[in-house]
């Protein structure tokens, strides 16, 4: 079995704990994981079935939409709900205006620089940053560049001091970090109390499966064929190339072959236009890239 299927990662596994349960639930050996997401966080995970593991590098890079909800009046070592409170501060009424509340969000759109939380898997000098932080180790955490495009105040709870926003960003987005920084510029402290993935680049939550409606239609052909994604339908944006006999054994051989295209990605088909793969052109050069 190959292909990409979209699981709605529930709340308390990892993304290798949804990826060991789709292989175990569709018996297949090989799996993987793109767009990795907290145990804490819900939402859209693409796994990667069989040998469709090798698009992975071009899956990691795309932008993400989430739900989150912001925790105000507390600051927590974590970032999060799952670690200890580590310093208060009172919420007044002011704070939580809308107007207000909309005037903060507007400071975070565009390019700025996001110190990545020392609770991640981001690793200094071979190690991850977590462990640092569980060995209580300091350690300088360099800061990165992100990207916020859009967002949005879905809902303020005045009685549970909560704020739920959209927010649509870059890859390498800490949405802990930036909950933290939107309950700040509050004047106050916060931590995430909630975060759902709707979007990864192409891939939506309206699209997303649970583990009890795959273990249902596992024997399913119907079912599987509509809700696993292929090569040809993820890559579909790209431009084509048939090949006849001759250039197509070269090809697949891994010769490079001559063409007077634009440098890029191309969706390679035979004569007959049966799809075949993905191949790349620099310096009007073809070479094979990805066979499924």
């Amino acid at each position: 079995m190959q292909g990409i299927i979209i699981i709605n990662k529930p709340q308390g596994f990892t993304s290798q704990d949804v990826v060991s349960k789709v292989k175990k639930i569709l018996n297949i050996k090989k799996a993987g994981h793109t767009g990795t997401l907290d145990p804490l966080a819900t939402g859209v995970l693409p796994v990667l079935l069989g040998n469709y593991t090798k698009l992975s590098k071009y899956l990691i890079e795309h932008d993400k939409t989430y739900i989150a909800k912001i925790k105000l009046g507390e600051r927590r070592v974590t970032g999060d709900k799952e670690g200890e409170v580590i310093e208060t501060k009172p919420v007044n009424k002011e704070m939580l205006l809308k107007e207000n509340v909309e005037s903060v969000l507007g400071t975070f759109l565009g390019k700025q620089m996001q110190i990545p939380p020392i609770y991640s898997a981001i690793k200094v000098d071979g190690k991850k940053l977590y462990e640092y932080a569980r060995q209580g180790i300091e350690v300088k955490i360099e800061p990165r560049e992100i990207e916020v495009y859009k967002l949005d105040l879905l809902n303020i709870n005045s009685e549970e001091k909560e704020i739920e926003i959209s927010v649509s960003c870059s890859k390498g987005t800490y949405i802990r970090v930036l909950c933290e920084d939107i309950a700040k510029m509050l004047d106050t402290v916060g931590y995430m109390s909630y975060l759902n993935r709707i979007i990864v680049d192409k891939f939506r939550i309206e699209n997303a499966i649970d583990f009890e409606t795959l273990e249902k239609n596992k024997d399913n052909e119907e079912f599987l064929k509509s809700n696993i994604i292929t090569m040809e339908n993820v890559f579909k944006e790209f431009p084509k190339l048939n090949l006849n006999s001759r250039k197509l054994e070269l090809f697949l051989n891994g010769v490079m072959l001559t063409f007077k295209n634009e440098d890029g990605i191309y969706n390679i088909y035979d004569e007959n236009n049966k799809y075949i793969g993905t191949g790349t052109i620099k310096n009007e050069l073809l070479k094979r890239d990805i066979i499924i």
